[in-house]
């Protein structure tokens, strides 16, 4: 679908020089003289290479349209991801660098976002928490307060995160997958 440069926005994939590229930012400049253009940081969705590119507001792009899909991890096979339509039960494979850090995170039968372009997968979102076991923490120093320090742990999944001193080694918690941290102790 064509639309016009002044309407590229962060998170739109677009078709540029036969390829498919994911806006990440996108700026409007009016110099003092002459007719305002769009600044675009862009990232190639093949080779993940990033560029910039600069339109005139009044030129056209191709835009892509992008849909979301729920599927269930499967399982890991060499360096890719194993993904389920829990619908067809079909399965497509990924790369695990899709997922960067976060594939610590994944667990047998999670559900997770896909986000398609016009069918072909081009990211995974995980839930926002999961719940984890540690398997190693140090023990209490006598002294510290309670409220302010942390100590660092080892998850089941082999990351290693900072979690309250009440927490033990055996207790299950909640954590973020964004970025590994404390959110709470898992109920039972």
């Amino acid at each position: 679908m064509k639309q016009q440069a002044n309407q590229i926005r962060a998170g739109q994939v677009i078709e540029h020089d036969g390829r498919r590229w994911s806006v990440l930012k996108q700026q409007i400049i009016t110099p003092g003289k002459g007719g305002a253009f769009i600044q675009v940081e862009m990232r190639d969705l093949k080779t993940g290479n990033k560029t910039n590119e600069r339109w005139r507001t009044a030129d056209t792009v191709e835009r892509l349209l992008t849909e979301d899909k729920e599927y269930n991890y499967s399982y890991e096979d060499g360096d890719n991801l194993v993904f389920m339509d829990p619908e067809t039960f079909e399965q497509f494979m990924l790369p695990k660098d899709i997922l960067g850090d976060q594939v610590a995170f994944l667990q047998d039968n999670m559900k997770v976002i896909v986000n398609l372009v016009e069918g072909d997968p081009i990211s995974v979102t995980l839930p926002p928490q999961v719940t984890l076991e540690i398997v190693e923490a140090e023990p209490v120093v006598k002294g510290q307060t309670a409220s302010s320090s942390y100590k660092p742990a080892m998850l089941s999944n082999g990351v290693k995160t900072m979690v309250p001193p009440f927490i033990e080694a055996g207790e299950k918690i909640i954590v973020r997958t964004e970025d590994g941290s404390y959110v709470e102790r898992a109920k039972n």
